[in-house]
């Protein structure tokens, strides 16, 4: 394929733009060469400024579980806008959208929109330890939360050795309150709570891992954490920013039975425009001004072209009886081929996946966290990526990052992306 419209529009967006990426997650660094530009997209389909046709296999990280430019959702941010972008005013549509989310996911009374995923956590965080009047929190290795300073750290040495900045910028005296865990390890979590006694406000955790890979939890991880919160008085925050609304109509809880005291969203709860949101029961979320003491505010927040787009697509995903199976079977199918001609090629792999969520990862042993996800083969991930882009396939520019698969691929999509790994695997 030819890129030489995008390689243009790199360098012109290298001299504005740090990195020439709004975010770091759409350069190529960990792959190499130039990001691809992309012009339109449309159902399971990219169009990149050169004119080629990509199968999308990020779908915008997450969003798009019913294909880009899905019809209704368009159609809703259509009619919104005619009214309107902005007004800094309540709107009857946050209610209903609000109603609608709180009817599909367990556990939760109320919501509060943002607008991102790491708005949402962040602000989750603030209200647990406002709530609990502690300070410290847990999170696990090689999840992603967002880039607030208090998720920005790397682990320490030992269990109970404070995690250290990750980033310029992160102070000493933010990452003093954030303690590192070895995630799907339940007694590495025990050891941090048994050395910071009554010290923990909440334990925050993506229940179904995306940000080194697909890593799914196991052995009752979910489980076993909601029984150490109990134990010690502390909340216990699911980031399901990735799978909120993709993996069940209730998200993690619902499927794997695991109650959350905070619940993070992101990703589809806004149909593909900025928002994210944050919720739990009456209690907690009553701590939140304005009737609460801890503060959170956003001038955008409840945005009606938001509400407008995440309204239409929640409307569908709970409309809809099906969708949730035929996300899992197309899913399952995928996975079952791309192995088969891994294997027939002698490719050292292993594929994660939970529903609609799944990655390969170039790695002998099972991977389960972010030290066996680091164990790949990165080499050979650069390989495969840039060859799967020639074959028209585009997949995350990273072998830290899961595949998101969209109800708008077809199973003659699937076979062409499985007739890619086999073309591609020769090679590796």
């Amino acid at each position: 394929m030819i890129y030489k419209r995008s390689s243009a529009l790199f360098s012109e967006a290298e001299r504005v733009i740090p990195g020439g990426v709004n975010s770091p997650v759409r350069a190529f660094k960990g792959v190499g060469g130039t990001p691809i530009f992309v012009k339109e997209a449309k159902g399971a389909y990219l169009f990149d400024e050169d004119g080629n046709t990509l199968i999308d296999y990020i779908n915008s990280w997450g969003p798009m579980i019913l294909g880009h430019a899905y019809e209704p959702v368009v159609n809703a941010v259509i009619e919104k806008a005619k009214k309107g972008t902005s007004f800094g005013m309540p709107t009857e549509i946050e209610t209903k959208i609000a109603e609608l989310a709180v009817s599909m996911v367990p556990h939760i009374d109320k919501i509060r929109f943002v607008n991102s995923g790491t708005e949402a956590c962040m602000s989750a965080v603030r209200l647990a330890r406002g709530f609990t009047k502690k300070d410290k929190i847990v999170k696990f290795s090689g999840c992603y939360h967002g880039h607030s300073d208090s998720f920005l750290i790397q682990a320490g040495s030992g269990a109970s050795t404070f995690g250290v900045p990750n980033s310029p910028g992160v102070t000493q005296g933010t990452a003093k309150d954030t303690l590192l865990a070895k995630y799907n390890d339940i007694e590495n979590v025990k050891a941090l709570i048994a050395s910071n006694t009554d010290e923990i406000a909440c334990i925050i955790i993506e229940p179904v891992a995306g940000n080194m890979g697909c890593i799914p939890p196991k052995d009752d991880f979910l489980k076993k954490l909601r029984t150490l919160c109990d134990a010690h008085n502390i909340l216990l925050i699911f980031d399901e920013v990735m799978t909120g609304f993709r993996l069940a109509k209730g998200g993690a809880q619902e499927l794997f039975d695991v109650k959350a005291d905070i619940v993070c969203f992101g990703k589809v709860i806004g149909g593909g425009l900025p928002v994210g949101a944050f919720a739990a029961r009456h209690e907690i979320m009553d701590y939140l001004a304005p009737i609460g003491p801890v503060y959170q505010a956003g001038t955008l927040s409840g945005n009606p072209l938001a509400m407008a787009a995440g309204l239409a697509m929640l409307t569908e995903l709970n409309t809809d009886a099906e969708i949730f199976n035929r996300l899992e079977e197309k899913t399952s199918y995928l996975h079952k081929g791309m192995a088969k001609v891994l294997n027939d090629n002698n490719v050292v792999h292993t594929i994660n996946r939970v529903g609609s969520m799944i990655s390969v990862h170039f790695a002998e042993d099972a991977v389960i966290d972010f030290d066996t996800a680091a164990n790949g083969n990165n080499d050979t991930f650069k390989a495969f990526f840039h060859g799967m882009l020639q074959q028209g396939i585009y997949i995350a520019p990273s072998a830290f990052e899961t595949w998101f698969i969209a109800d708008a691929l077809s199973y003659k999509d699937l076979d062409k992306t499985i007739s890619a790994v086999n073309h591609v695997a020769k090679s590796l």
